[in-house]
């Protein structure tokens, strides 16, 4: 007999061998992977089966190298010098874990995090009211708001050569003759601040010479700036002092972290969040500009802006 591909509460009850109002308790404290047709639960049976295997412990010798998910954390995304760091800080201090960064880009990460790629998607997009990131993004593909957590606040702006020789002063000098620059990929907050600021200065990006050479991180970025190869390029103040380049500044940002709600839970991704909190960590941003931890680590909601 073909075994049902969805489950109900007590056909998922039985497979689990507990009694059915426990199974309430498990979507959620636990994460059962579940979703809610005319009013009813209904359980796809091939991730209850995943959840299930995510749930054991205690592996025999030779097994965990055949269960790499067990103890990963993915995180997709926008790519941040301090992230970086901090998932480098995460492994050494959680051994038994895993953490693993994919640089998606913002948008390619809440993408990542609708198709179950990733555990928690790194993001900055920034709103048509420019004053809410990721909200409307994340309801757009996902369908239903996920947990966001702010990792921190960070500046944004434009990386400029050394001394600044081609006296670049504002967006719009950016479309003067002769500039060339070297830009971020489509669906990166990076490149959606700066196709918004070229739109408010009346320029069309199409016209400056370098707009079409994209590169996929801010470090990227830096280093053609800094080999002469481009003028400017956008990216994150930091990138200006690790390079010692001048920054031409736009906005602060908030550089958020998407978790799904039946993930929120899990033990790897608390320990991350945890991790936000800890001296260890704060420590990582001593010797970097440009960041802001006010809000680091804590939960962050739509606010209504005043039309």
């Amino acid at each position: 007999m073909e075994k049902k591909s969805l489950l109900n509460t007590r056909e998922v009850a039985e497979f689990l061998d507990i009694n059915e109002k426990m199974v309430y308790g498990l979507i959620s404290e636990k994460g059962l992977p579940a979703t809610k047709v005319t009013g009813k639960w209904l359980f796809p049976r091939h991730l209850v089966e995943k959840w299930l295997e995510s749930q054991t412990i205690n592996y025999p010798e030779g097994e965990m190298g055949a269960r790499p998910g067990v103890q990963l954390l993915i995180i997709g995304g926008s790519n941040d010098i301090l992230l970086g760091r901090t998932i480098s800080l995460f492994s050494r201090l959680y051994p038994d874990f895993l953490a693993a960064f994919c640089n998606l880009g913002s948008l390619g990460g809440i993408k990542a995090l609708r198709k179950g790629l990733c555990h928690m998607a790194s993001s900055h997009l920034l709103q048509d009211n420019e004053a809410e990131y990721n909200f409307l993004f994340a309801k757009e593909e996902l369908r239903q708001l996920p947990g966001v957590v702010n990792f921190c606040l960070r500046e944004q702006g434009i990386l400029l050569q050394k001394g600044n020789p081609n006296n670049i002063q504002s967006i719009p000098d950016l479309g003067r003759s002769g500039i060339r620059i070297v830009n971020r990929s489509p669906g990166t907050g990076t490149r959606l601040l700066l196709d918004r600021e070229l739109e408010k200065a009346g320029i069309a990006g199409d016209r400056i010479e370098g707009y079409h050479k994209e590169l996929p991180s801010h470090l990227d970025v830096g280093l053609e700036v800094l080999s002469g190869r481009a003028h400017a390029g956008p990216a994150i103040r930091t990138v200006a002092k690790l390079l010692d380049l001048d920054f031409l500044p736009l906005r602060w940002e908030r550089f958020d972290l998407l978790i799904p709600k039946e993930l929120f839970f899990e033990k790897r991704v608390q320990l991350f969040l945890g991790l936000l909190n800890d001296k260890a960590f704060r420590e990582l941003a001593n010797d970097l500009d440009g960041y802001d931890l006010k809000i680091c680590g804590k939960m962050v909601f739509p606010q209504e802006v005043p039309s």
